[in-house]
């Protein structure tokens, strides 16, 4: 199997960046769908408006409606054929960026994703995660590459929730440990072959620069100002993770937070929030050292991620519906048979009850 890694063609990181996304967007095209939710159109529609005037790009703004399903991505590529665009730009959150990907490759037209949230390593990606329109995990859709370009505008980061930047670092927490396990089992990563090297470093500084840079970061988001470790951090959760979930795979974490979606108390809670429970049970199902179980284990408290069933907001534990995530998990599509021996829904059930109870409050 021949080594591969993929990326996005070309990755943009600043403060402000936004008002230059016309300037960045217009080698791509000069047609623009601009696909955004309500709650960003509002926020940044003034600003997407004159950036793309100055650089001379028409611009359709057009309403997201809040789920990355096969319905949405219909009604909008409809909308991006019968406008002419030529060019398909993403601003918001990751199913927002999933959404701009997915009418790129069925109008058959660059994207360009503009996240404005590190809150999932969603928007380097060549790949968009579907749901069901009640939320439920529905499938993975690929695509044969990565983003165009990625935009990151760092204040607009800082400028957002917290627990959204915390969310990132739930998602971006996954990859070294997802990385590891494919590094083990040899399967076949995201991008279609073996990991490289460079995805594996990757993948492993994600880890470091969160540990490092974490609880400073979250203090800056806190009070909407920008720093060096915020920066950092952004980059981790975005383009560090990005790059090394892909390149390097993923395995039980993910496929456990999939599970999590058959619960409707979990619903409310961030894509990152479920991974970095899925990645704490992951360790237990693996049986990780218990030194580096209890470092991921204070990093999650350090920064507020969820560290047991209830922090995810189940209100009592209830077997017969944890069977049904750990079955779920173990679907056979699923990415959690990555992982190097057999994985059953029984042994799953037996990793997320004891990262449950490991994760209580002392």
């Amino acid at each position: 199997m021949d080594k591969m890694i993929i990326t996005p063609c070309k990755y943009i990181q600043g403060p402000d960046s936004i008002k230059s996304l016309g300037q960045y967007v217009l080698p791509m095209g000069n047609k623009a769908l601009v696909l955004a939710d309500s709650f960003v159109t509002e926020l940044l529609g003034s600003q997407l408006t004159a950036s793309f005037k100055q650089a001379e790009v028409s611009a359709e703004l057009t309403l997201f409606n809040g789920e990355c399903s096969r319905q949405e991505i219909d009604r909008l590529v409809h909308i991006a054929q019968e406008k002419k665009a030529n060019v398909i730009v993403g601003v918001g959150g990751g199913k927002t960026l999933d959404t701009a990907k997915a009418v790129a490759f069925y109008t058959n037209n660059p994207v360009t994703i503009m996240p404005t949230l590190a809150s999932t390593d969603a928007p380097t990606s060549a790949l968009s995660v579907l749901y069901t329109p009640q939320g439920e995990f529905e499938e993975y859709l690929f695509y044969p590459k990565n983003p165009d370009m990625v935009v990151m505008d760092t204040q607009i980061v800082a400028n957002a929730p917290t627990r959204l930047l915390v969310s990132g670092m739930g998602d971006a927490l996954s990859t070294y440990f997802e990385a590891r396990a494919n590094t083990r089992s040899g399967k076949q990563t995201m991008a279609g072959g073996a990991q490289t090297l460079a995805a594996q470093a990757l993948a492993k500084l994600c880890y470091e620069t969160l540990l490092a840079d974490g609880v400073k970061a979250k203090i800056a988001c806190d009070n909407n100002l920008s720093s060096k470790a915020l920066e950092n951090i952004i980059e981790a959760n975005t383009l560090l993770s990005g790059v090394g979930f892909e390149s390097s795979g993923i395995a039980a974490a993910h496929a456990i937070h999939n599970g999590l979606t058959k619960l409707e108390e979990c619903h409310h809670k961030y894509h990152g929030e479920k991974v970095a429970f899925g990645t704490l049970a992951q360790l237990i199902l693996e049986n990780a050292p218990m030194e580096e179980y209890t470092t991921v284990l204070q990093f999650c408290r350090s920064v507020g991620l969820p560290t047991n069933l209830f922090d995810l907001g189940v209100s009592k534990i209830d077997i017969d519906q944890l069977k049904l995530v750990a079955e779920a998990a173990c679907a056979k599509e699923d990415t959690i048979h990555n992982m190097p021996f057999t994985v059953t829904p029984e042994l799953v059930l037996s990793a997320i009850l004891t990262a449950h109870q490991l994760g209580l409050p002392a």
